[in-house]
């Protein structure tokens, strides 16, 4: 029935696989042994204070985690791959998330705070990163079609573009743009130079996305709108990109998750996104830490939605591409 599992059902009948569920076990007991003092903390009710309940409560925290990751490992194994990896991510991301519990967080205190954050920081977030992402895109496209153009000037300016740009910091160019050009006597508000120092920081290296891309679609489609009589412009428009769109597109969903988290950048120059909300709400009473794990939920949360649109839209160009052939 499964064929995919990683334990064959008849090893559990063999010797051989008693030895390795009680080493397995022997080597976790010896790990959680170690960290005795720091383990207990979970099973504090059941043992007592692990600093006070000296060699038994080691014992006790070594013996019961020890047994129970090794049978949860095992157990895991006689499932089907796919929900062998969503059982692990689900455990590791509760053993992640109950783990906060030692800061000791204030969950009033982020209840009252919440809605605030994410109403004012995350419109504020998602906005920035969309419209960088479309500026990103056009700007890339542009980059890539004249570095591939075959005009001395225009690989020119595109190759210095994404030689300089790729080589500055995203932090450095936010205040060349925010801090530097009022001193030319152009003053551009927060939100403008954030959007633009990602614009220009990722669209640089979009251009090299969109480069490789266009250089993979074949030769003879090159020679072949040439022997229609099309020039350049016509034939990256009608024959070349309507290819290349489906393998740009994919990577570019990597831009955007990676723009989305480096937009927290901003919030060094005032921008009212997640970060900066985060450490204005959290300041007022000490309450970083509070804070600071809510965002870092609220990036995660939408990190995962994106890499499931990523998933869905990298599935429906692979269809198309076989489909074509």
């Amino acid at each position: 029935m499964y064929k995919d599992t990683v334990i064959d059902k008849k090893l559990v009948h063999q010797p051989k696989f008693i030895g390795v569920f009680f080493g397995v076990w022997f080597v976790t007991f010896f790990v959680f042994d170690l960290g005795g003092s720091i383990f207990g903390q979970f099973l504090a009710p059941v043992i007592g204070d692990p600093a006070t309940s000296g060699l038994y409560g080691r014992f006790v925290v070594a013996f019961v985690l020890g047994f129970f990751l090794t049978l949860n490992i095992f157990a895991i194994g006689f499932l089907p791959t796919q929900r062998q990896s969503l059982v692990v991510w689900i455990e590791l991301a509760i053993c992640f998330v109950g783990g906060f519990h030692i800061f000791n967080l204030s969950l009033e205190f982020i209840q009252s705070k919440i809605w605030f954050l994410i109403s004012r920081g995350l419109f504020t977030t998602i906005y920035v990163s969309v419209i960088s992402i479309i500026f990103a895109f056009i700007v890339a496209m542009i980059g890539a079609i004249a570095k591939l153009s075959g005009n001395g000037f225009a690989m020119g300016i595109a190759n210095f573009y994404t030689s300089l740009l790729r080589a500055l910091p995203l932090l450095l160019l936010l205040f060349l743009v925010y801090l530097g050009l009022p001193q030319t006597g152009y003053v551009i508000d927060a939100v403008p130079a954030g959007i633009l120092a990602l614009t220009l920081n990722y669209g640089a290296y979009m251009t090299e996305v969109f480069r490789g891309g266009i250089e993979s679609i074949p030769p003879g489609q090159w020679e072949a709108a040439r022997s229609l009589g099309f020039t350049f412009g016509p034939t990256m428009r009608r024959v070349i990109l309507p290819q290349a769109i489906p393998i740009i597109i994919p990577p570019t969903g990597n831009m955007f998750i990676s723009m989305l988290k480096d937009s927290s950048l901003v919030s060094v120059i005032g921008v009212w996104e997640l970060m900066f909300m985060a450490r204005t709400l959290g300041q007022k009473t000490f309450q970083h830490m509070e804070m600071l794990i809510t965002v870092a939920m609220v990036y995660w949360v939408l990190t995962i939605v994106l890499e499931i649109f990523q998933r869905r839209l990298e599935k429906h160009y692979s269809t198309v591409k076989e489909t074509k052939e």
